[in-house]
């Protein structure tokens, strides 16, 4: 019997990167019962960090009384602030080719055959669109002997089903696949990285009550995580005078290490601008660091639309609030990215682009060891290098914030008086963008007003 000391626990990573470095760091091996024969095999376990993954658990299982073996990938990582629904259009062979990040809540769906794979029936994956198929082909097959025997008028409907399934990786007439994932922890390859990919659409979403009870952060039956307060009773110190002069501070868990942090919480006056609210979490046994910036208003009535021209390295230094709605673009660089994929951030430009290019480049998943291919990593590179460059304030461009809430900020260093490399521009937002930001359902005037019963239309 091992026993892991909190000491060793808070001063090494239980986590390692995958590498040939680290002769000492071996699975952990444990005998269990074969579930195919109920005799004892062997389970080895692995901890290590995988891109995007970030912590997994790889487990494998090997039975030497039947040879019957087993393997599996558990996520060891943070459940994500918002869920993640990926769209994606198949229209080629070649889609098929694109690998997926399938975390076992994630929900699979494919509208045409009217299929879908509920979450926590399959565990975790990392595969292809063609795997993901053939995953669930299998799936269907494994039980067909039985019910051909107890009912095969039901086994001849699958059977043509399964054949339906399988046709799709012709790829005759093209589909749709849906990779809806509360967790947040699910993945599809943009092949055409960084630039927009036209065929896969990326939302984020906050999580329903159900999710949260789904994914054991919410207790069932717990609807509202607390007890009513008496009406017209007002908090002590909830006053926003108060709030406005104190740091506010919430425990919480590490996003790197999960080891216990603080969380600082503080309202904020951007100086022509609005209130906004700042996050930073800072964790004292890895050192990580972190902040998130949130609205402390409302939707705004229009979207908004910044565009600043960069002419100098001094650009860098302008502040720059980017609400988590806010979408960026570098027409220069062909480059789009769509809101909530940095979060919401309080930084400057240079930090901004420095977020980018962690994001596109060293923390893609499909640049590193076997998924590496070489068009793709040196694309990647060369906006990296593209990047680099901007910073360094070689190369003059145009970096746009469109947020459809109006929410986001770029300095001007001119106020009060005009900035002649930044232009602001308003815009109404179309029906999409506000169902993706739930104002067409949205009621703020006469909500509590009862319809009247039995009450209908007629022609006049």
């Amino acid at each position: 019997m091992s026993v892991i000391s909190e000491e060793n626990v808070r001063g090494e990573n239980l986590f390692k990167d995958i590498g040939a470095d680290g002769e000492d760091w071996q699975p952990t091996e444990l005998e269990s019962m074969c579930m195919n024969c109920h005799l004892n095999g062997m389970t080895r376990l692995l901890l290590t960090k995988i891109p995007f993954f970030k912590e997994v658990i790889v487990s494998s299982f090997n039975c030497d009384n039947c040879n019957w073996s087993n393997t599996e990938i558990q996520s060891a990582g943070r459940i994500q602030d918002m869920g993640v629904c990926y769209t994606l259009k198949v229209r080629t062979k070649e889609d098929l080719n694109r690998e997926v990040v399938k975390a076992d809540s994630a929900t699979t769906k494919i509208p045409e055959l009217d299929f879908e794979i509920p979450p926590f029936t399959q565990k975790g994956a990392l595969s292809t669109i063609e795997g993901l198929l053939d995953r669930a082909a299998t799936g269907l097959e494994q039980e067909q002997p039985a019910r051909r025997l107890k009912d095969p008028e039901v086994a001849e409907k699958i059977d043509g089903f399964i054949q339906k399934l399988r046709k799709l990786k012709e790829v005759e007439d093209g589909f749709t696949l849906v990779i809806e994932d509360p967790s947040g922890n699910s993945f599809v390859e943009n092949p055409m990285a960084p630039q927009r990919d036209e065929a896969l659409a990326v939302t984020h979403f906050k999580r329903t009550v159900l999710h949260d009870i789904q994914l054991g952060l919410r207790a069932d039956g717990d609807d509202d995580g607390g007890e009513e307060e008496e009406p017209g009773e007002e908090p002590a110190g909830g006053d926003l005078d108060t709030m406005r002069g104190e740091v506010l501070a919430f425990n919480t868990n590490c996003p790197e290490c999960n080891a216990p942090a603080s969380t600082n919480m503080k309202l904020v006056q951007i100086p022509h601008f609005k209130e906004v609210i700042i996050m930073a979490t800072n964790c004292d046994s890895c050192g990580h660091r972190t902040n998130e910036v949130k609205s402390g208003g409302a939707t705004e009535e229009m979207g908004t639309r910044i565009t600043l021209r960069v002419t100098d390295v001094s650009d860098m230094t302008r502040d720059v609030l980017k609400s988590e709605t806010c979408g960026i673009g570098i027409p220069e660089l062909e480059f789009e990215l769509g809101m909530a994929a940095v979060g919401g951030k309080f930084t400057t430009l240079e930090g901004l682009l420095t977020d980018i290019k962690n994001l596109v480049v060293s923390k893609n998943p499909f640049i590193c060891g076997d998924s590496g291919v070489s068009d793709r990593v040196e694309k990647l590179h060369a906006f990296g290098e593209k990047i680099d460059r901007i910073m360094a304030g070689e190369m003059e461009v145009h970096v746009v914030l469109d947020d459809p809430t109006g929410n986001s900020y770029v300095q001007n260093v001119y106020a009060p008086d005009p900035d002649p490399e930044l232009t602001t521009e308003k815009y109404t937002r179309t029906f999409e963008q506000n169902e993706d930001l739930g104002l067409n359902d949205m009621k703020t005037e006469g909500y509590q007003e009862e319809e009247p019963s039995g009450s209908g239309t007629g022609k006049h």
